[in-house]
C-alpha cells in the first residue's frame, strides 16, 4: 500500500478507527467528527464553494455486533477484523483501564491485523492509552512511545521492551512516522491536528483547531502529572516511611528525621526504599514538596519565594529550577495555566 500524502488530490484517504469495549466513547467520536468536519465545516461556517470530504471513515471492531464501549456509549462497527479490512491510516483511541489492568491475550485477531496493516505500509495513530494496544501488538517493542502519564507503571511492568516516556504529547515510534503515539487523555485532539496537517495541509489543520477549539499541547504532559503515586509493595518500612514523609515533607531535614525513624541504616533505608517504590528517597521528598507547591499555586496567590520557603526550599533559584525540571513550567507559568481564571487578574 502506497502511504498517502498531500498529492493524493482526488482520493479520499481510507481511515479505520478500532473500537472495543474498553473504548473511551469520547476518543472514538471526537476523532470521527473532527476528521469528517475536516475539508467542509470551516467551509460551510465561512460560506466557501470548495468544500470537500477528505476521509473515509469506518469504525472497526473484533465483531460486528453493536456493542456499548466505555460509559455504556453504544458503537455500531462498519466492519469486523475478521474481514480484514484495510486503510491508509489506522487510529486506536484511548481504553479505559486501570494501572493495573491489563488486554494482554485480548483481541489477538486484532493484534495480527495490526502487524499485517503495518507490514501493507498503513500509518498507526494511537491517542492514550490505545497505545497499550500497539504495545501488545509488539508493534512497539524496542520503540519510543508515550500514553497517559498514569500508565507508566504498566509499561514498566508489562511492556519492558516499549521506550515509555510519559513526558511528550506526541511521539514518533519510528524514523518515518508510520507509528505516532499520543499522550494524556486529550491527547486525540493533539493526534488529529497531527493528521490533518500531515495527511492533508497545515493551513486545514489550522482550520479545524479554530472551529473546534482544539489546543495543541505544546508543554507536553509533565504540567498535568501527579509526581507521586501509590505503587503497591509489600515493604513495611518503606510504606512506614512513605506516610511519615507525607506529614513531614517540609521539615528542613526531612531525610535525616526518617532515617531515624526507620531505625535503619541510612543506607539500608534508601537501597529498600527505592526496591520498594521505584522512586529514590529524596526524589520522593522532592516530589511531595513540589506537589504542595504546585497545590498553593493553583489555590493560593502566595508570592513564589514564600512557596518555596513554605516547602523547605531556602535557595529560590533552586527552587525554580526543580519546579520547572518537574513540571516542565516555571511557577509563574503553572499558575497561569491551572489557576482557575475567576481567581486571576483579568
Amino acid at each position: 500500500m502506497a502511504k498517502p500524502s498531500i498529492n493524493d488530490k482526488n482520493k479520499a484517504i481510507d481511515v479505520i478507527i478500532v473500537a472495543v469495549e474498553e473504548t473511551a466513547g469520547s476518543a472514538l467520536y471526537g476523532m470521527l467528527d473532527v476528521l469528517l468536519a475536516t475539508g467542509n465545516l470551516w467551509q460551510t461556517l465561512v460560506r466557501s464553494d470548495t468544500q470537500r470530504n477528505y476521509f473515509n471513515i469506518r469504525i472497526a471492531s473484533h465483531h460486528k455486533q453493536v456493542f456499548s464501549c466505555g460509559n455504556r456509549i453504544p458503537v455500531i462497527p462498519d466492519c469486523s477484523i475478521d474481514e480484514n479490512p484495510s486503510a491508509d491510516i489506522i487510529i486506536l483511541p484511548e481504553l479505559w483501564l486501570g494501572p493495573d489492568e491489563t488486554i494482554q491475550g485480548h483481541y489477538s485477531p486484532i493484534m495480527d491485523w495490526l502487524r499485517e496493516q503495518y507490514q501493507q505500509g498503513a500509518f498507526i495513530y494511537s491517542a492514550c492509552s490505545g497505545s497499550i494496544m500497539l504495545a501488545e501488538s509488539g508493534l512497539l517493542d524496542g520503540c519510543p512511545a508515550t500514553s497517559h502519564w498514569g500508565f507508566q507503571d504498566l509499561f514498566k511492568k508489562q511492556y519492558p521492551q516499549v521506550k515509555f516516556n510519559p513526558e511528550p504529547n506526541l511521539v514518533f515510534a519510528d524514523y518515518d512516522g508510520s507509528i505516532v503515539t499520543a499522550g494524556g487523555t486529550t491527547s486525540w485532539h493533539d493526534l488529529a491536528i497531527h493528521i490533518i496537517s500531515r495527511h492533508i495541509s497545515a493551513g486545514e489543520a489550522m482550520r479545524i483547531a479554530k472551529v473546534y477549539l482544539l489546543k495543541w499541547h505544546d508543554e507536553g504532559q509533565l504540567p498535568y502529572a501527579a509526581l507521586n503515586r501509590n505503587t503497591p509493595h509489600t515493604d513495611s518500612i518503606a510504606r512506614m516511611c512513605e506516610d511519615w514523609l507525607k506529614e513531614h515533607y517540609n521539615k528542613n531535614d526531612a531525610l535525616a528525621q526518617v532515617v531515624k525513624f526507620a531505625n535503619i541504616p541510612e543506607r539500608t533505608l534508601k537501597r529498600r526504599f527505592k526496591a520498594a517504590t521505584g522512586t529514590a528517597l529524596i526524589n520522593y521528598i522532592q516530589n511531595l514538596r513540589i506537589e504542595e507547591a504546585k497545590r498553593l499555586l493553583e489555590t493560593t496567590n502566595k508570592a513564589v519565594d514564600e512557596i518555596s520557603y513554605k516547602v523547605s526550599y531556602e535557595d529560590l533559584s533552586f527552587f525554580r529550577r526543580l519546579f520547572k525540571r518537574l513540571t516542565g513550567l516555571t511557577p509563574s507559568q503553572y499558575r497561569r495555566m491551572f489557576q482557575p481564571v475567576n481567581e486571576q487578574k483579568i
